[in-house]
């Protein structure tokens, strides 16, 4: 089964995109969260993928959680991430309707945390953020550089009874210089996740690429601008994943 996940990045309530990850190079989509999530619904999207841009910057966003459960009550299954660092945060996430929940800076500082959410919420509730920057992986929103290799992470997080990640190149998020599918997949050949592959997709070629890699354990990819911008139809991008 390989999924498209439309993001919708939410920063003060505000649908929003970034590039590189960097908060002073925001652009605002719309005000109206619901509006682009039915948008990508009636495009034939099946889950959402939506992170609370404040959380990952050590921020409340109180904004943002307000506005899960209004998106989950929707006819669609939503992963949920940003700045969720403890137990009581997925227990709060899922009690709003997340059907799985991110974690990113939490695999790298309190990975028995990990563990713990696993036993306690399921492996399908709990999905590990890889996100990397020249070959480590980065976090707190992307502002904290460590040592740790994607695969050194995903062979960890895997032992921990993880099955899923996310792997964003953070070089290419959010400037459409396409997906780097290549190391999505050396990343679940390697670790034995299924992993969703996120950052850079700009065409309806880098969905393709993805989509060949499904047998090396390539499950999805995330589209955020190229489908903000109308470079790619989301209605299309799903199209050629239901194709026989």
């Amino acid at each position: 089964m390989f999924t498209i996940f439309p993001a919708i990045d939410l920063r003060n309530g505000r649908v929003v995109r970034l590039q590189y990850g960097d908060p002073n190079q925001q652009t605002v989509f719309s005000d109206d969260p619901m509006a682009m999530a039915e948008k990508w619904l009636a495009a034939g999207a099946e889950w959402l993928h939506v992170v609370n841009l404040d959380g990952a910057f050590d921020e409340a966003g109180a904004a943002n959680w307000g506005m899960l459960p209004h998106l989950t009550a929707l006819p669609v299954k939503v992963q949920f991430g940003g700045g969720v660092r403890t137990l009581d945060d997925i227990e709060r996430a899922i009690e709003a309707g997340a059907a799985r929940v991110i974690l990113g800076t939490t695999a790298i500082e309190k990975p028995a945390l990990l563990g713990q959410a696993v036993a306690h919420f399921g492996a399908d509730r709990i999905v590990v953020g890889i996100d990397a920057r020249d070959g480590r992986v980065q976090t707190r929103g992307w502002l904290q550089d460590t040592a740790v290799t994607p695969i050194d992470l995903g062979k960890k997080m895997r032992a921990l009874g993880v099955k899923t990640a996310i792997y964003t190149d953070i070089n290419r998020d959010g400037v459409l210089t396409g997906v780097n599918a290549a190391a999505t997949a050396e990343l679940a050949q390697a670790t034995g996740l299924q992993v969703i592959a996120s950052g850079g997709v700009a065409a309806l070629d880098d969905v393709r690429r993805c989509l060949e890699l499904a047998d090396q354990g390539v499950v999805g990819v995330i589209m955020g601008r190229a489908i903000y911008d109308g470079r790619v139809h989301l209605q299309d991008a799903i199209s050629l994943t239901q194709r026989p």
